[in-house]
């Protein structure tokens, strides 16, 4: 089976919106950060706003319903996409690029002994020390690499690579909003049968807390691919809809299995539509799942990507 793509030749974004609601309940609990708390705002309109996941978050989000942590692989329609993978002295894997937060840039493939993916990028890159730097050349070393970085954008910030001026934006973004938003006030106990006035910052005694959950009118989240991007890179026809169909399995796989992103926020997706451009219809998972395979070897018979797909790179302090 093959993907229809076409209806997105002209288009300089797809964009998609999702309507969720918790599982079970009216409440739940959206994303909090150091010092803010959770992030509520005023919409051009006034009405109270709610960032329930953040695009930082939902790129990770996007990468881990990917990943098959059991088989430490890519799921199983997405395996032959190149990556890397860091291992430790005794060759236990630790992490990959993958689920690292850098992806690629991780401390764990470019800072440790093991200097064989930074000498691959130095000497591929080599190019770019000076002058202006060759985004579309830079894409190419991504896809035969570290394909995955190429989707959720990277930043190699050594020096040692073009003076650490190597940068490409995300191709998918995504994040999820509340309107229409109030505060759920409620509370526990923490409590200590043996000693109920202990010492409470030593982890003894009853310790009551207070809980700030949320309801909302609508819950959407909202992703962004940018289609003129993928085509500045001029990677070619056969990666170009690889990419699309992996950035759209990844979407459909995360509103399928991914939407519990806390324990007390657990939601399901009611209604999935495409509003630029109005007329494409998205493939469904499951044809996703038996066209991945064909396109990802197509591109592999071109010679793009890296051989062996999985780069291993041996992390010592």
């Amino acid at each position: 089976m093959s993907l229809d793509f076409s209806g997105l030749d002209h288009a300089p974004r797809l964009l998609l919106e999702a309507d969720l609601k918790p599982i079970q309940g009216t409440r739940f609990q959206p994303t909090g950060f150091p010092d803010l708390g959770a992030a509520v705002y005023d919409a051009p309109d006034g009405q109270r706003m709610l960032l329930v996941e953040s695009a930082q978050s939902m790129a990770n989000r996007l990468e881990a319903v990917c990943w098959d942590a059991t088989a430490d692989d890519w799921a199983v329609s997405l395996r032959g996409v190149p990556f890397i993978r860091v291992v430790d002295e005794k060759g236990r894997t630790l992490t990959n690029s993958v689920l690292e937060a850098h992806r690629i840039n991780s401390p764990y493939i470019l800072e440790g002994k093991d200097k064989s993916v930074l000498d691959t990028l130095k000497k591929a890159l080599a190019s770019m020390e000076e002058g202006a730097v060759n985004i579309r050349e830079l894409a190419r070393v991504l896809l035969r690499l570290d394909t995955n970085a190429l989707i959720h954008g990277v930043f190699l910030a050594k020096k040692e690579l073009a003076g650490g001026r190597l940068r490409l934006p995300r191709l998918l973004s995504a994040f999820i909003e509340a309107e229409d938003i109030a505060v759920a006030q409620s509370g526990g106990v923490k409590n200590d049968h043996v000693n109920p006035s202990g010492d409470a910052s030593k982890g003894f005694g009853n310790v009551p807390f207070s809980r700030d959950e949320y309801t909302a009118s609508r819950i959407t989240a909202y992703f962004n691919i940018d289609l003129a991007q993928l085509r500045g890179f001029a990677l070619g026809n056969g990666a170009e809809a690889m990419l699309l169909g992996i950035i759209s399995y990844k979407i459909l796989s995360f509103l399928n299995d991914g939407l519990r992103l806390r324990t007390a926020c657990d939601l399901e997706c009611t209604n999935l539509r495409v509003t630029r451009p109005e007329k494409f219809r998205m493939p469904s998972l499951s044809e996703l799942k038996q066209s991945l395979p064909g396109l990802i070897q197509e591109v592999a018979d071109q010679g793009i990507f890296v051989e062996p797909r999985i780069t291993t790179v041996t992390w010592r302090k």
